[in-house]
């Protein structure tokens, strides 16, 4: 019951300050937990964000879901998806009572343009980490360039390609680049023999 109110309580924190989505977080998510609370690695966390981007729903949520299912089953994904969205149904439900023409409020917009700011930054950060640790040889450049291009200049293409198609496109791509490369290890081997 501990590690479930544990869980619970980091997300919570977590879901308090995600401003700007899923990439905008993972700088967030990989000091808590992969670093601080070695409840991850780096190398899962960037997988579970694949997989979360892929999958319906938000990006954060999905990669909450993942980390709390492989702490405590179930009732970890529940803990972390209940912690996540705490805070943010209390911050809307305050602003929805308390505060008419929130979003026209001149302070709030000057609040906001500094935030969407930070989260440009984050993202950004999200990004570099990324590209670091996924675009590592020949293969995944070329790879990265075609998915950058065809996801960039969709709207000259004459069908915009959904990102999710993308996804399972670069997926694909990367198993079979794997199959090829363990076909030519295993040939290789037999030559030796």
């Amino acid at each position: 019951m501990k590690e479930l109110w544990e869980l619970y309580w980091t997300f919570l924190k977590i879901g308090c300050v995600n401003f700007g989505g899923g990439y905008a977080m993972l700088p967030l998510l990989e000091r808590e937990l992969a670093d601080k609370k070695k409840w991850t690695t780096l190398e899962d966390l960037r997988d579970y964000f694949s997989i979360g981007q892929c999958t319906p729903g938000v990006i954060a949520l999905n990669v909450s879901t993942f980390i709390g299912s492989k702490r405590k089953g179930i009732l970890g994904a529940i803990a972390t998806c209940a912690g996540f969205l705490t805070g943010p149904i209390i911050i809307i439900l305050i602003i929805a009572a308390f505060l008419r023409n929130f979003a026209e409020l001149e302070v709030v917009q000057h609040a906001f343009a500094g935030i969407r700011v930070c989260v440009c930054v984050l993202i950004a950060q999200a990004v570099l980490r990324l590209w670091k640790s996924s675009v590592v040889d020949v293969f995944t450049l070329v790879l990265y360039l075609v998915i950058f291009s065809l996801s960039a200049f969709s709207g000259f293409l004459p069908v915009k390609v959904p990102a999710a198609v993308l996804v399972i496109l670069a997926g694909a791509a990367g198993l079979a680049a794997s199959l090829v490369k363990a076909r030519k290890a295993g040939k290789g081997k037999e030559g030796d023999a």
